[in-house]
């Protein structure tokens, strides 16, 4: 290794701690930059990249710098041009699909494609796997393309052309022919003069595995190369760094192993934790002081991630004042906590903080909704980032259209929006003979559609589905007038078979749209009527936030990275949702350990204020049920938190660091606690109720929970009934056993 001597420091250097100082100063040799969360990765990146300019160790031209997105690309260039001026226009810097196609294209010829090849987005990919799925008689109602692409992607993640996979390796999938399936998508992207994003990657690391020359050729001309976000790679991305390093073998990774959260779309931890296996004699920088978060938040994060076993380990520190503890908050259910995080932010909003400086990061999307309808209530302005909001998002849109036609049957536009989802065989010809029809006759869509069911109008297939459709929504109408609005949405979502559609949909957004849609018929609950919740709907719709105005930031977890805020809310810390059965379940100790990650990135968004909440009861699947606090919360030191339970709640973070809880080593992937907390009740009514739950005696006065209704106080009764005057929903007769005394 070579380090420049302290005496001969160029000025470009002299801002930086000792350990930037280092990881930029040490430029031979294979080096990993372990750059903890705050501590100036980018700084130390471009700072590395102006030295070997600034020092002619190589020309732009000769350094290759990897990023994952195109706006951390442009930082790094705009930074570097201010240190080095325009010669940074030539540096081979970009993310890595950028950087591969660009080499791709000088080379297609060897891959039996033509320089200006298309590169395929996800509506073309899908459009031609329906058509291969088509021509092998494959079923797509049973195997979606989306579920055959995503198989497709996953192999290709892997550095897996069709020729390196058994005939098997699909499993059952496409009736066991997925591997032929993947090997027919290839050769007509070939055909077509075309790769998808996938391709970029894979073959490029095909090219240079296979052409020695080629591979050679590359490996001498980037005496260079710098990787950013290390610990996010997959295994093509790796293999490609690996090849081309084995030139020069100056190879400067920077990345958080603590930080690796995108296991689910195939980043693999692995590839940072052995580099010091695949690059022997490597130097280890480890970048420790934090410039964003104050010494008790970098203490609550740095006790938390201590728990992960896979990791190669660092200890964060500030030269800051010790600020705010982290206050953990327990609170009774989902809607309490949203009004409980609104009424600190507004707290804080009266003495004098940007709202802009304000985030909420939840682990799933489903948990936007009791903010969203909190914030709306208080005339909040909020912003959703990285995703919509939650009325706005598609599956939402479809299921209230399914209502909006209930409750409204001419009304025409939210007909056409589900027409045809799920598919029933009424395509677009279909739609525009109905509107022929419907101009003719002066009526709206529905009316249309029951009075051409008798007439020869529709080809066979249309009009039997046309019949069928106007059944279904006969039916549901004279079921609306009977059942609750909720027990309603549950069965239309069932028989129009939406349900099943993203049940049997394999990409990644599936499960959050079901979570979203199990959200949905909660929200509905909440009303008295259809009519009252749709007219909701329409008002939050019409609410806008001006533009420039400050607002709240809402988000995930994986959202945030990488992004900082005076004060954070860490809402849902409750087994199940955080950390994420699904993951558990999926990924076991693995799936754990990342949870635990994700936990360590939320906390370390925040610079002064941190606030973690778990709540003793959530509505899961549209049912009360009490919440298993996350052993996460038994893992924060408590030296460094501020802890409050509110109502008095049983099973806080001190009775399971105290015994209260013990978790298990996983079985069959799933982790479920040994001893299940005192208050481990389901809050759903019934005849019957569980026997180590005792209903307490009310009296008049009492304040009361009712699971519709929320929150009130009894102001009479009679028998096993009640008169309560709710906060919200106002006076209502209610039976003893569907409420819950509170205080």
């Amino acid at each position: 290794m070579s380090e420049q001597a302290p005496t001969s420091l160029p000025p470009y250097v002299a801002g930086l701690n000792p350990a930037q100082r280092q990881a930029v100063l040490t430029t031979d040799g294979p080096v990993l930059v372990l750059s903890g969360a705050g501590t100036g990765k980018t700084r130390v990146l471009t700072t590395r990249i102006a030295h070997l300019i600034a020092t002619r160790k190589a020309w732009p031209s000769q350094i290759l710098a990897v990023t994952f997105t195109n706006k951390a690309a442009r930082e790094m260039r705009d930074r570097i041009a201010a240190l080095v001026g325009p010669v940074a226009q030539d540096l081979w810097l970009g993310t890595f699909h950028a950087l591969a196609a660009r080499m791709l294209r000088r080379h297609a010829e060897m891959v039996g494609l033509r320089s200006n090849f298309t590169i395929l987005d996800t509506d073309d990919q899908l459009r031609l796997l329906k058509q291969i799925l088509t021509a092998a008689e494959i079923d797509e109602k049973r195997w979606p393309a989306k579920a055959v692409l995503g198989a497709i992607e996953r192999w290709k993640d892997k550095g897996l052309t069709p020729e390196k996979l058994a005939g098997d390796a699909g499993g059952e999938m496409a009736g066991g022919r997925l591997v032929q399936l993947y090997a027919d998508y290839q050769e007509r992207l070939r055909t077509l003069n075309a790769c998808d994003f996938g391709d970029l990657m894979l073959h490029m690391v095909a090219l240079l595995q296979k052409e020695p020359d080629l591979l050679r050729e590359y490996q001498q001309k980037f005496k260079y190369l710098l990787v950013d976000e290390y610990q996010d790679t997959n295994t093509v991305q790796y293999l490609w760094l690996r090849l081309l390093a084995q030139g020069h073998k100056n190879l400067c990774c920077v990345g958080d192993d603590d930080q690796s959260i995108y296991g689910w779309r195939g980043a693999e931890i692995d590839n940072i934790l052995r580099f010091e296996k695949d690059f022997p004699g490597a130097a280890i920088v480890r970048l420790e002081q934090n410039y964003r978060s104050t010494p008790h938040i970098l203490a609550a994060a740095s006790g938390l991630i201590a728990n992960n076993a896979d990791r190669l380990g660092k200890t964060l520190w500030t030269e800051v004042a010790d600020g705010e503890k982290v206050r953990v908050n327990g609170v009774w259910d989902g809607p309490e906590e949203a009004r409980t995080i609104g009424e600190i932010i507004e707290d804080l909003q009266r003495e004098g903080h940007s709202l802009a400086e304000i985030a909420i990061l939840i682990r799933a999307g489903f948990q936007t909704r009791e903010f969203e309808e909190r914030f709306l209530t208080l005339g909040m302005p909020y912003k959703v980032v990285g995703g919509l909001r939650f009325y706005e998002r598609a599956e939402i849109r479809d299921a209230v259209a399914y209502l909006r036609v209930i409750a409204q049957p001419d009304d025409d536009l939210a007909l056409e929006r589900i027409i045809n989802t799920p598919r029933r065989g009424l395509g677009d010809t279909a739609l525009a003979n109905l509107r022929r029809i419907g101009r003719a006759l002066g009526a709206s869509l529905m009316t249309t559609m029951s009075q051409v069911i008798g007439t020869d109008e529709l080809k066979p297939a249309a009009r039997k589905a046309v019949a069928a459709l106007v059944n279904d929504f006969d039916r549901w109408r004279t079921l609306a007038a009977g059942v609750p609005a909720q027990e309603l949405v549950e069965t239309i979502l069932e028989e129009s078979g939406y349900t099943d559609m993203w049940r049997a949909d394999k990409s990644p957004e599936a499960p959050g749209r079901l979570d979203n849609l199990k959200e949905l018929v909660q929200a509905v609950g909440e009303f008295d009527t259809l009519e009252g919740f749709l007219e909701h709907v329409s008002l939050v719709m019409e609410n806008t936030t001006e533009t420039g105005a400050e607002q709240v930031t809402l988000m995930t977890m994986h959202g945030a990275k990488g992004l900082e805020f005076d004060s954070v809310f860490l809402p849902g810390w409750e087994e199940g949702v955080f950390p994420s059965q699904r993951s558990l379940d999926e990924s076991g100790s693995r799936g754990l350990e990342e949870e635990r990650r994700l936990a360590y990135v939320g906390l370390t968004r925040a610079r002064k204020r941190a606030y973690v909440f778990h709540a003793a009861n959530r509505r899961i699947h549209g049912q009360w049920v009490s919440s298993v606090p996350s052993r996460f919360l038994a893992e924060l030191p408590p030296a460094h938190l501020e802890e409050e339970n509110a109502n008095g709640l049983v099973g806080s973070r001190a009775a399971m660091r105290d015994g209260g809880y013990d978790w298990q080593v996983p079985t069959a992937n799933t982790w479920t606690p040994r001893r299940q907390p005192v208050q481990n009740v389901t809050l759903t009514p019934s005849h019957t109720q569980v026997a180590s739950r005792k209903i307490p005696s009310v009296n008049v006065g009492d304040r009361v929970f009712h699971q519709k209704f929320g929150y009130g106080s009894i102001v009479g009764a009679e028998g096993d009934k009640l008169e309560v005057a709710f906060e919200v929903a106002g006076l209502k007769n209610v039976l003893a056993g569907y409420v819950e005394r509170v205080s």
